[in-house]
């Protein structure tokens, strides 16, 4: 048996959102398609505006992002050491998926549609670098 075929891995990414990650997953859902699932509280948590999500997915063809409201005890630092990468398969799908990501916000892309990779901020301040 060839060792490469006996462990199947799939990439995946976690991010933290802290208070809206039901928002968050459902506007993925958008971009992406696919299936979303929540795991929440039962009740209210002091500090969280909302019943907060312990746990969510969103499971498409393309992308798995798992989230939670939890946070780490010293918070949520955004920050410019980590962004989501996606391979597009042509310009105009690349197009199209930033138009949905940076939905409402100033886009930074101008002229460059031709760049190799294009970086976009979405509206959770997620990094996601287009390639195609």
């Amino acid at each position: 048996m060839d060792v490469r075929n006996r462990h199947k891995f799939v990439s995946a990414v976690f991010i933290t959102f802290s208070g809206n990650c039901r928002q968050a997953l459902t506007y993925y859902q958008t971009c992406f398609g696919g299936t979303v699932q929540f795991d929440a509280f039962d009740k209210k948590l002091q500090g969280y505006a909302d019943t907060p999500i312990i746990s969510g997915s969103l499971i498409s063809d393309s992308i798995i992002i798992h989230g939670s409201d939890l946070v780490y005890s010293e918070g949520r630092i955004l920050g410019n050491y980590l962004s989501i990468f996606m391979q597009c398969k042509t310009i105009n799908q690349r197009q199209r998926l930033i138009e949905k990501l940076n939905l409402d916000k100033k886009s930074t892309v101008g002229e460059e549609v031709d760049l190799k990779l294009i970086e976009v901020t979405d509206l959770f301040d997620v990094r996601w670098i287009l390639g195609v």
